[in-house]
């Protein structure tokens, strides 16, 4: 029972700290936005509006994931943050965060996960979208991207995994009801390698599936956003 509350008292300090830091950054992307005078209020809620419903649609419909066959099914490949890339690369970070908070709250009625899976997603998305908008905005050119791209997939993969292991699976466990042997036994039957629900579990399954998933966000992104950032309006945001 102690290690019971033990675990529920830390992981509410990293939500919290979670939470603050999400407060942080909103707020200094926020103020330098509003620098900008070009700001535009109705501009960027029909950005956020188009590239929203685009990433909505890749996040729920069930043909856009992929699940795949050494991982435990409640993980699988989606690439929302498809969208959220093009938006922030095109309009600033704040609008590649808008379009994937957007996606989440329309998600959240729909959850089979009590909210899990949608905060994770959230965060983990957070981390590897904004860091790259927010350098590609002070460094617009194929340095930028190509720094963006390296320092957001490092930052996602240490922040998944840490969060996975630390907080959200826990926590995930907690609210769903599921005990560790259970769940660790899920993940034992597609992949043997998978020991424990700690860093066993963030090796064999979280690094591999972020690895997968970033690369294939990250050529499409790419490619399609060089395809179409001349009708995009691009401005400087």
């Amino acid at each position: 029972m102690g290690d019971f509350f033990f675990l529920m008292a830390y992981r509410n300090w990293i939500m919290l700290g979670l939470a603050l830091a999400y407060a942080i950054l909103f707020v200094r992307v926020y103020a330098s936005e509003k620098r900008n005078t070009s700001f535009n209020w109705v501009r960027f809620c029909s950005r956020v509006a188009v590239f929203g419903a685009i990433s909505t649609i890749l996040y729920i419909v069930p043909v856009f994931q992929i699940q795949l066959p050494f991982l435990p099914t409640f993980l699988q490949l989606h690439f929302d943050e498809i969208p959220a890339f093009i938006a922030g690369f095109a309009y600033g970070p704040l609008t590649g965060f808008a379009v994937l908070a957007i996606k989440t709250l329309i998600k959240l009625p729909l959850t089979t996960t009590l909210g899990v899976g949608e905060l994770s997603d959230l965060v983990f998305s957070t981390a590897f979208v904004v860091p790259a908008a927010m350098i590609y905005k002070k460094m617009r050119n194929m340095k930028g991207v190509a720094i963006g791209f390296a320092v957001s997939t490092i930052l996602q993969l240490v922040v998944s995994a840490v969060l996975n292991v630390y907080a959200m699976l826990p926590f995930y466990m907690f609210v769903m009801g599921f005990s560790y042997d259970s769940l660790l036994a899920a993940c034992q039957a597609v992949n043997p390698s998978i020991v424990d629900l700690g860093w066993t579990y963030a090796m064999y399954a979280i690094v591999p599936l972020n690895l997968i998933k970033d690369a294939a966000v990250i050529l499409v992104a790419f490619f399609v956003y060089r395809s179409i950032h001349r009708f995009l309006h691009f401005e400087k945001a």
